[in-house]
């Protein structure tokens, strides 16, 4: 199993330096993550860096809450799409899927997509805050809206992935959208039970810890 390959480097710190950017580019340069996901503003200086380099420049959109308006998701990655992005995860507006604002939910989802035309669209859940039937119906918009993924959490809620939140967005997706897992996962065994109930991407900030445990294991 190439482990790497599911692997976005990511760091969304608010505090986070250019110092640290450059670190993790170079991270995942060296281990040929799948990409780094970062801030809009540093997408810019990621593309640089990674210029020569297989791995993708991946930014988030109407990060952390997803209650921004659609059109300033829509510029959003508009920006980050000519500063260089390759890959886009937005948050959901969970404001609507509570409030039965179904269509609404949908069509911030599709306007995304349409503004980043063939790149990667993974549409954030934040399952934390919804309930099973929500995290079901959030999955099944996102496939009707031509997103590329869903995922699961932001990092910022109060929880991660879990196992049962995966099993709901598989069971309400064709084979046409993909699962990216984020949130907790810190070692080489979370990684590898992920990836075995079929997610296709890892969102975390240990991406070398998981490597390094990795590479720790064939060494028995």
């Amino acid at each position: 199993m190439d482990i790497n390959k599911y692997i976005d480097h990511t760091l969304l710190k608010p505090v986070a330096s250019l110092a640290q950017i450059k670190k993790i580019c170079q991270e995942a340069a060296q281990y040929e993550f799948a990409s780094v996901c970062i801030n809009p503003c540093f997408v810019k200086y990621a593309a640089e860096q990674l210029k020569d380099s297989p791995v993708k420049v991946c930014t988030v959109i109407g990060f952390p809450l997803g209650n921004t308006t659609t059109q300033a998701k829509v510029e959003e990655a508009k920006q980050a799409l000519k500063d260089g992005a390759d890959e886009f995860d937005m948050v959901l507006n969970q404001s609507w899927i509570k409030s039965g604002e179904i269509e609404a939910a949908q069509a911030d989802i599709a306007a995304v997509k349409s503004a980043i035309g063939d790149h990667i669209l993974k549409v954030i859940l934040e399952i934390c805050n919804l309930t099973a039937d929500e995290i079901a119906e959030a999955s099944q918009i996102s496939e009707k809206a031509n997103a590329d993924f869903v995922k699961t959490s932001t990092g910022f809620g109060s929880g991660g992935a879990t196992p049962e939140a995966v099993k709901i967005m598989k069971a309400n997706i064709s084979d046409a959208v993909k699962i990216k897992a984020s949130g907790g996962i810190r070692d080489l065994q979370t990684a590898e039970m992920y990836i075995n109930l079929g997610v296709s991407r890892l969102g975390a900030s240990s991406g070398v810890q998981i490597m390094q445990g990795k590479a720790s294991n064939q060494n028995y």
